[in-house]
């Protein structure tokens, strides 16, 4: 394992973090301020906009509510599908983590060029909706196209079951291939960095404590104080777009 450096507390410590990122294997968890760079607002940050996500269970209720997500998804969707990958995807992709874990649902990583096999969506993917009933996937886009010409509530083509985006809900469980896939690359990292997340969302954010204890280093970058700062041995605090740049 990687020998710790002392623990930092600014952004003034680049270079520690620099001699860290050498480490292999290598594991990266990004969240949503990676994204806001790219026109992808942050639900999460100190200057979120106020922001109900629907629940999983209030989505399986019945067809209003269906509905009603279908006509509230489309701009968030809009936004998204505009969207190009910023110099932070683009540095990452470079650096080329063992894997690298995102919570984010926009897709901006494999667009940057990291190979899709070492991106594991966490909470999924807005770029496709997913059957309930048969597990079919279709592009969303399409989907989209069914509703503006006036679909309110599309279903599957090929059973007509109940469609959903391909994301994990708040409510819904986390696919537990993809999260044992995450806590074992953790438990065999030699260095944990976490970028964009307030770490506050579990159970992904555990991955952070567990590479901890299993005797990684853990680097943060976040532009404000997150819940697992005290298990860093560097905190980089500031600007994301600014900071991650200077570290290739």
């Amino acid at each position: 394992m990687s020998t710790p450096v002392s623990p930092a507390r600014s952004a003034d410590h680049v270079e520690a973090a620099l001699d860290l990122l050498a480490a292999r294997p290598l594991v990266v968890l990004t969240g949503a301020g990676l994204s806001t760079d790219s026109g992808i607002p942050d639900y999460r940050g100190p200057d979120a906009p106020p922001r109900r996500p629907m629940t999983y269970q209030e989505f399986v209720s019945g067809p209003t509510a269906q509905q009603r997500y279908w006509a509230r998804s489309h701009l968030g969707w809009g936004r998204m599908r505009r969207a190009d990958p910023n110099e932070g995807h683009h540095v990452l992709a470079r650096i080329a983590p063992d894997l690298l874990i995102t919570q984010n649902v926009d897709g901006l990583h494999q667009d940057a060029g990291t190979n899709p096999e070492k991106v594991l969506e966490i909470h999924g993917t807005m770029r496709e909706v997913m059957c309930m009933s048969c597990g079919d996937r279709a592009p969303m886009e399409v989907a989209f196209e069914r509703v503006r010409a006036g679909e309110a509530d599309p279903a599957c083509l090929s059973c007509g079951g109940i469609l959903k985006s391909a994301t994990i809900s708040f409510g819904q469980g986390l696919v537990a291939e993809d999260l044992a896939r995450s806590q074992q690359a953790a438990l065999e990292c030699d260095l944990m960095f976490a970028i964009g997340t307030t770490l506050a969302v579990f159970p992904i954010a555990a991955v952070v404590p567990v590479a901890h204890r299993a005797g990684a280093s853990v680097v943060i970058l976040n532009a404000e104080a997150t819940e697992m700062d005290d298990l860093a041995d560097v905190v980089l605090r500031g600007q994301i777009g600014e900071i991650l740049p200077a570290l290739i």
